[in-house]
């Protein structure tokens, strides 16, 4: 599985189009996603103290697009570094919608940090 962050109130448009286009693939030409160890840090450097995220868990297996792991390309904060050999997933292409296998919300705790949701902290 791979995960993307996005606000919520892009799924349900997506989920009738069929497919998800993040910003990102017309600036950059790929939607970054991460893995599961992945998520917290990517939330926390990015989206810290935002509201009205979700998390779209996605079987890779499903996608149409080209799936690549590769080094960040953007500069990260100290506390979100990752290793030099840590590869995030970049997706080539639309997210085709029935990939996806659950959304869930991301709220932000009252600090602002994020925690895993409840249904993959045992994953």
């Amino acid at each position: 599985m791979i995960y993307h962050i996005l606000e919520r109130s892009a799924v349900a448009p997506a989920r009738e189009r069929g497919e998800y286009r993040a910003a990102s693939l017309a600036t950059e030409g790929f939607m970054h996603c991460s893995q599961l160890q992945q998520v917290l840090p990517v939330a926390n450097a990015f989206y810290a103290g935002r509201s009205g995220l979700a998390l779209l868990e996605i079987d890779a297996a499903r996608l149409h697009a080209a799936l690549c792991y590769e080094a960040p390309v953007h500069p990260h904060s100290a506390d979100a570094a990752p290793a030099d050999h840590e590869l995030f997933p970049h997706l080539y292409g639309a997210l085709n919608f029935d990939a996806v296998v659950r959304v869930l919300d991301l709220p932000a705790g009252a600090d602002g940090k994020f925690t895993l949701p409840v249904e993959l902290r045992s994953a």
